[in-house]
């Protein structure tokens, strides 16, 4: 797929990160199966890192999820 949007630089991000929504409708598939399809998603912008992308968890098909008992931390969340 071509894309007409302009290139990012991931140095060109802000600190502390900048939460934007997400102007598309993103699915995600694994397999052939969707696993995630919404309209609401939000992306975080921040200096030197690539966009990460949070879908909220009613768009996310829970059943292909498994609980694990692992933990991350991040200053902004």
């Amino acid at each position: 797929m071509v894309s007409n949007l302009p290139k990012e630089n991931v140095w060109d991000y802000p600190r502390p990160p900048a939460i934007e929504p997400v102007q598309a409708h993103l699915k995600v598939i694994y397999n052939d199966v969707v696993l995630a399809d919404t309209t609401s998603a939000l992306r975080i912008l921040e200096t030197g890192h690539p966009p990460t992308y949070y879908i909220p968890p009613n768009d996310v098909k829970q059943e292909y999820l498994k609980h694990n008992t692992k933990s991350t931390y991040c200053e902004y969340k």
